[in-house]
């Protein structure tokens, strides 16, 4: 079993309070917006008010899903930490991922392509884009790339927050760069025209792999740095370099926007702005890192976040802004009405719908077009 944010979220399995409902956190959508490509760069699609579920895609989370307009979603699977082995469990994990989309083909699609994403948009489908999270499961065959890439893995994170075979993570205090291995399997994934993502990585190993790289690399969930001085949050050299090859950037609903731990929709908004100011409006978007359906019970979730946090930290693998008193959302963006909500209030802030129109989507869009080809 492995510890990341799906079951830190899937862990407030059975203590939702009934009383709330999905029509507690619903925000209806205007007008129009239904035609909008949304798609998030780094999130999930499941109920973490059910324990355990055999299958995720509930009746509740594919009519949430549907009602927050969004197009495609980049969900994690594979190995991210935890004792299991990592080849094998990524491999059960990606095979049972196939096996449960078969189970919705009228509401579901495995995105391949970029063409995947707008037949997803066209057909009112759902596009899931296939990602890893941590690297570990190639051990150290570079090879296993290749077949990774034939099962469908579209976007591959070198690094989780400590360090591994390819580099540093976040929270590797030497903040060493690329190992040997890590620049094989750059190059490995280029030719397999894989997706490079830099998320969890230290600031040397991101910007090496954003040279190295032949292709432009992603940054699907993160924040800035100085807005938030965190180490999950991505540096201006970072954010810039990754532009200025063409990349993408993510901005994450997670504590890391603000100091304090509780960050707002208004934190976001500030992350995004800085992001626009250093990478320009066609670098940048939005990977929540978060599901569409909210948890219910936020007073019964605190005692499953603090266990979930202690078996972070006793893994090696929270990072620094991670308290049991801070919650892996942002508070005021959370549910189906969380796209919309952020496309208010990036209009108020005086964002053209033209750039709101990038930022939702088709910055990402562009990406994957980039990388994978059209």
């Amino acid at each position: 079993m492995t510890i990341d944010r799906r079951s830190l979220l899937a862990g407030a399995a059975g203590l939702a309070a009934a009383s709330l409902g999905p029509s507690a956190v619903r925000a209806a959508a205007a007008p129009g917006r239904a035609n909008r490509l949304i798609v998030n760069a780094l999130g999930g699609l499941s109920d973490p008010n059910v324990e355990g579920a055999d299958d995720p895609y509930s009746p509740r989370v594919l009519a949430e899903a549907r009602e927050s307009g969004v197009t495609a979603i980049n969900c994690t699977f594979g190995y991210v930490a935890g004792p299991d082995d990592p080849f094998e469990a990524s491999v059960r994990d990606v095979a049972r991922a196939d096996a449960l989309l078969r189970r919705h083909p009228a509401d579901l699609l495995k995105v391949f392509g970029a063409a995947d994403i707008r037949r997803a948009g066209t057909e009112r489908k759902i596009g899931i884009l296939y990602g890893f999270q941590n690297g570990a499961m190639l051990g150290e065959d570079a090879s296993r790339v290749d077949l990774f890439a034939d099962m469908g893995v579209r976007i591959f994170q070198l690094t989780y927050n400590p360090a591994n075979r390819f580099g540093d993570g976040a929270m590797a205090p030497e903040n060493r760069g690329l190992t040997p291995f890590g620049r094989e399997v750059v190059e490995r994934l280029n030719a397999q025209r894989m997706i490079v993502d830099l998320s969890h990585s230290g600031e040397r190993t991101c910007l090496e792999a954003a040279r190295l790289s032949t292709a432009p690399i992603s940054i699907n969930h993160t924040g800035c740095r100085a807005v938030t001085d965190l180490p999950r949050n991505k540096t201006d050299a970072e954010l810039r370099l990754v532009a200025e090859r063409g990349g993408f950037v993510g901005i994450y609903f997670m504590p890391f926007l603000a100091r304090s731990g509780r960050a707002r929709a208004a934190d976001v908004v500030a992350h995004i702005d800085h992001a626009v100011n250093i990478c320009g409006e066609d670098h940048v978007g939005i990977g929540t890192d978060g599901t569409v359906t909210a948890i219910d019970d936020l007073h019964a979730y605190q005692a499953v976040l603090a266990k979930e946090i202690a078996e972070r930290r006793a893994a090696g693998i929270s990072a620094a802004g991670e308290r049991p008193d801070t919650y892996p959302f942002v508070v005021d963006l959370r549910g189906p009405g969380q796209f919309f909500r952020l496309i208010d209030l990036l209009s108020a802030h005086g964002y053209s719908s033209g750039r709101i129109e990038k930022i939702m989507g088709l910055n990402f869009l562009r990406h994957v077009e980039t990388v994978w080809g059209s």
